[in-house]
């Protein structure tokens, strides 16, 4: 059912405000890179601004992404459920399909960017299910349904030891374990729909139903999906570029780069809507994040692993393999008993996952400071 203002086409798209700062930051980062060139100009701060503003890009051209998806899902008359577990959720984890695919793409020449392609995608699972999923339950307890544990948090999960075990067998994703999980991730999605009426009963069972707002034409979502990902591959490409080299000349592992900068920068989509669907005392909030975390040990890394083989470095395979993906691990079945307890996230508990990111990270200090030894 479409709401009550008019329809808007693409003239009215070219106007709107989030293409306009798209556009504004698209032109930014490409006179950025001419001052680079430029003797006179102190590249390192330069390098600093393309990455907020790489970063930036990214968000916002996944925003549009994601609004325009939602409007083709609604048009088609797919189950708001199944939109959030497989729209949103694939929409939200643009950015870190975007980052692994093209740091996969770079590995021929620079072996290293495997480790940030890797440690982006435990990162960026780590901040949403403690610092981002936190930030939420804090903010708004969240009444849980069993279904979500059972059914979506088993598979997160599993997905994760899954991506775990096939990286510790011969320090390698292989074009065949990546091609497995791609699959997996299809197959999930296939289940979903062919079940989206069964679930689509469970989950709005006692909830009102919301009307579906469609104020833009068919073509006008077309073209923002379009956009929004063509802007979202450029700015990724920029991203992982740029991370690499700051990497580089700071003398920082890119497993730390990935971990932080790129995870938490590509899991602001994530917390953006689950904190406004927290707000409105949606479950689409729980949903979102787990569905996220399904996409991206799954379809994020395989399609990288599908590009080129991923292997970690030897600078950053234990830190890798005995702190970050330990403390994924360890996050998400923290987070998991939390919403087995009594079906119900509490605000003490927001704070708790809060904590555990925090503790993550004065471990990482203490890594690179020498204090912890791997």
């Amino acid at each position: 059912m479409e709401g009550d203002g008019p329809v808007m086409g693409i003239p009215q798209l070219v106007l709107n405000n989030t293409l306009l700062l798209n556009g504004a930051l698209f032109l930014g980062i490409v006179a950025l890179h001419a001052g680079i060139d430029d003797a006179q100009i102190d590249a390192g701060w330069i390098s600093i601004t393309l990455l907020f503003f790489a970063l930036a890009l990214l968000i916002k051209s996944a925003d549009v992404f994601i609004e325009g998806a939602k409007g083709l899902a609604y048009r088609a008359g797919l189950p708001e459920v199944v939109i959030g577990l497989t729209i949103v959720s694939i929409g939200t984890s643009l950015p870190e399909i975007l980052v692994t695919s093209t740091a996969a793409a770079d590995i021929p020449s620079a072996p290293e960017v495997a480790d940030l392609a890797i440690g982006g995608i435990f990162g960026s699972i780590l901040v949403q299910i403690t610092l981002i999923l936190g930030i939420v339950v804090a903010f708004r307890g969240v009444k849980i349904r069993p279904s979500w544990l059972k059914r979506d948090g088993f598979i997160m999960l599993s997905s994760i030891l899954l991506l775990t075990f096939f990286i510790s067998t011969g320090n390698v994703l292989s074009r065949i374990e990546g091609a497995i999980l791609v699959s997996l991730y299809v197959a999930y999605i296939y289940w979903l729909l062919s079940k989206r009426e069964e679930i689509l009963e469970d989950e709005l069972s006692g909830v009102e139903p919301v009307e579906r707002k469609m104020n833009r034409t068919t073509a006008s979502y077309i073209v923002m999906v379009t956009l929004g990902l063509l802007l979202a591959l450029f700015a990724a490409h920029h991203l992982v570029t740029i991370a690499s080299a700051l990497a580089y000349d700071l003398n920082v592992p890119h497993a730390v780069i990935g971990t932080t900068v790129s995870g938490l920068g590509t899991s602001l989509p994530e917390l953006t809507i689950a904190f406004m669907a927290a707000r409105r005392s949606e479950g689409v909030a729980i949903g979102t994040l787990i569905g996220s975390n399904i996409t991206d040990p799954l379809l994020s890394i395989g399609l990288a692993a599908l590009v080129n083989p991923l292997a970690l470095t030897s600078a950053s395979y234990d830190l890798t393999m005995y702190l970050i993906i330990p403390a994924t691990i360890v996050g998400t079945a923290i987070a998991l008993m939390m919403m087995r307890s009594q079906y119900e996230f509490k605000r003490w508990e927001g704070v708790v996952l809060i904590f555990v990111y925090v503790v993550f990270l004065g471990l990482l200090l203490a890594e690179q400071q020498g204090v912890l030894v791997l």
